[in-house]
């Protein structure tokens, strides 16, 4: 009886020291997980300047002008928001007449608000560079191509060239795939934006004027 006795004594100390738990170190799983979730939060998956927990349109093509929700600006609004597209042939950056005459356009609102200012950005292809550019003079044609636009508004229209930013990014931001002809085509290119922003209708009409463009008359 005795030995029952101590034998149930045993198997119950065992059964009590298995139900006790010794508190632990947070896992550093959890802690990995939480630093992956805040990061996730700051990624911004379309490059508009929104990350993707408060974009409202987070898959915005690349070079589109966005409003403060993150989506395709829509013209409107206070103030001017332009974009500008010009192509190029392979190795060159002469402007042909068909964007000349789209740049043409574009100075006409930088006149009409003469406050605004341009973002002019050239690009090129990565066979464009091999052939054209130096250590000492990196995106030279990307660049070229930035500052035929900025010139020709500048002799053609007398725009401040302050109010005029020009920058070359070689092979760096592609549109298109340079695997195709096609799309070498689209990436050999200027992209520029014009904007003028006011906090009120009064103080867009104190900073706008109407004016036209005086054109060559054709032979």
């Amino acid at each position: 009886m005795k030995n029952c006795s101590t034998l149930l004594l045993l198997v119950t100390s065992i059964a009590l020291a298995g139900c006790q738990t010794t508190p632990t170190a947070p896992s550093k799983d959890i802690s990995q997980h939480e630093n992956i979730k805040t990061m996730q939060s700051d990624i911004d998956s379309d490059g508009d300047g929104y990350s993707d927990d408060i974009d409202m349109c987070p898959g915005t093509p690349m070079n589109i002008v966005t409003d403060e929700r993150g989506c395709p600006f829509n013209g409107m609004g206070i103030g001017l928001k332009m974009e500008y597209r010009a192509f190029f042939a392979k190795g060159s950056s002469e402007l042909s007449p068909e964007y000349q005459l789209e740049l043409d356009k574009v100075a006409a609102k930088l006149q009409e608000y003469y406050t605004a200012t341009m973002r002019i950005e050239g690009h090129a292809t990565t066979d464009e560079i091999s052939a054209t550019d130096t250590a000492l003079q990196p995106n030279s044609l990307a660049r070229n191509r930035a500052l035929i636009v900025k010139n020709y508004l500048i002799m053609q229209h007398q725009i401040d060239p302050n109010r005029l930013s020009a920058f070359g990014f070689g092979a760096e931001q592609p549109i298109a795939s340079s695997d195709t002809e096609e799309g070498k085509s689209m990436n050999r290119r200027v992209y520029g934006v014009a904007t003028a922003d006011f906090d009120t209708e009064e103080e867009m009409s104190m900073h706008r004027r109407v004016t036209s463009i005086t054109m060559e008359p054709e032979d």
